[in-house]
């Protein structure tokens, strides 16, 4: 059923044209992805998945969407003549993949290798806080340009 998610949520994407419903199924597909970490034994990627992607990176493009207004706009879809060409990409990429995923001799390791998820906190916290702050500046600095960026002249004119 994640899968499903994951391959609907994308394929949705990159289909619908209506942008608020593509941001939605990036959700979606976010919020699958996440659970295909949990299943396969990652909390902590399934945690970082959802905090980060499911969060952050999708809260921020929705209100991109909304601060500039694009939320309405149902667009024509501006790639239809180069369809056929990116099918027959995509098909050559799949054929790799898959010829690579076949011709591959796969071990299974010896250890799974243990990572308490206390130390993780504990590094986190010490060790790289100064780069864990910085990226939270990163961002808060990213939303402001893109506030001023979205915002209309005629707003600042109102103001004064």
């Amino acid at each position: 059923m994640l899968a499903i998610g994951i391959l609907g949520g994308g394929l949705a994407v990159v289909t619908l044209r209506n942008v608020i419903h593509s941001a939605v199924a990036m959700m979606i597909c976010f919020g699958s992805l996440a659970g295909m970490y949990a299943l396969l034994g990652a909390p902590i990627i399934a945690a970082a998945q959802v905090l980060i992607y499911l969060g952050a990176i999708s809260v921020l493009i929705l209100f991109a969407i909304m601060l500039t207004q694009a939320g309405d706009a149902s667009l024509p879809a501006p790639f239809h003549r180069q369809a056929p060409i990116a099918v027959v990409i995509a098909l050559v990429v799949v054929g790799l993949v898959a010829w690579a995923a076949v011709t591959t001799a796969w071990r299974v390791a010896p250890t799974a290798a243990a990572v308490a998820i206390d130390t993780i906190g504990k590094l986190l916290f010490t060790d790289y806080a100064l780069p864990f702050e910085i990226i939270g500046f990163l961002l808060l600095a990213a939303i402001i340009g893109a506030i001023f960026l979205a915002r209309r002249p005629e707003e600042d004119e109102r103001a004064n």
